[in-house]
């Protein structure tokens, strides 16, 4: 894969941003006030979620990154049992967000960077009449623009790379008529331009967040290979057949796919 060039991209990352909180426990009785399990915290971890792992993840790969987030914390909290590392519980915590301000973005500021990436999981940071007046400015400058978004309806990501997975897919009510369509599949890899890029057959662990690492390794082998989709996709699914084989929200390294 072209990563062993090492070449680093100027990338601005646009979206909702959480905290991944991560309480390890046991839950060995049940509670005498009801018919539920007692559950015993004994270690915590936190990481940054969403759009902050997209970041991260360009970041690992030797990008220089810069990201746009919402200033409200919204978290997802998981209740794990530490024996198995099986989610018992989760708890999500949305505030209400303030959306991006859209005045930042001009044709000149979108010419400091390679690639504009909107990692977009609906939760207000992003607004529908907002999203012609972010992409506008990055299609004048000439640099790609992808997007991964909750959203039902994706008519406005005209002329942009939607990664997107299945399930996501079968609910969206509107897509753009031109755009490239990245459809994520799972095990069984993703599917582009009516071709299925089959991915490494691992032991899955743990699929947070693989969609994040995912459209990072999609994002980076792009830029790195100026525009061969097919390279990018093999390589992101590579990228994702390493994430979901840890637990949690991974970080991918350079030493995973060398």
């Amino acid at each position: 894969m072209g990563i062993q060039q090492q070449k680093s991209f100027r990338i601005l990352v646009i979206g909702d941003a959480c905290l991944d909180e991560y309480h390890f426990g046991s839950c060995d009785r049940l509670s005498p006030e009801a018919p539920v399990p007692v559950f015993k915290r004994e270690k915590y971890e936190s990481k940054q979620g969403m759009c902050l792992n997209v970041a991260a993840n360009l970041k690992s790969l030797g990008n220089t990154v810069r990201v746009d987030r919402n200033k409200e914390i919204i978290k997802k909290i998981r209740l794990v049992d530490k024996k198995s590392n099986h989610h018992v519980l989760r708890i999500d915590e949305d505030p209400d967000i303030t959306p991006a301000d859209i005045r930042k973005y001009n044709r000149e500021s979108m010419r400091e960077f390679d690639a504009l990436v909107i990692s977009d999981y609906n939760k207000g940071y992003i607004r529908n009449g907002d999203i012609l007046d972010i992409i506008e400015p990055a299609r004048y400058a000439g640099i790609p623009i992808f997007v991964d978004s909750k959203k039902k309806d994706l008519g406005n990501f005209e002329q942009c790379i939607i990664k997107i997975n299945e399930k996501e897919k079968s609910e969206v009510i509107n897509l753009p008529k031109r755009c490239e369509l990245v459809i994520t599949l799972g095990k069984n890899g993703a599917l582009w331009n009516n071709k299925i890029f089959p991915s490494r057959q691992v032991n899955v662990h743990d699929v947070c967040g693989a969609g994040d690492v995912f459209l990072a390794g999609l994002v980076y082998e792009y830029l790195l290979t100026r525009g061969n989709m097919e390279l990018s996709i093999a390589f992101a699914n590579k990228c994702a057949s390493v994430s979901v084989t840890e637990f949690g929200t991974y970080i991918i390294k350079k030493s995973d796919v060398l």
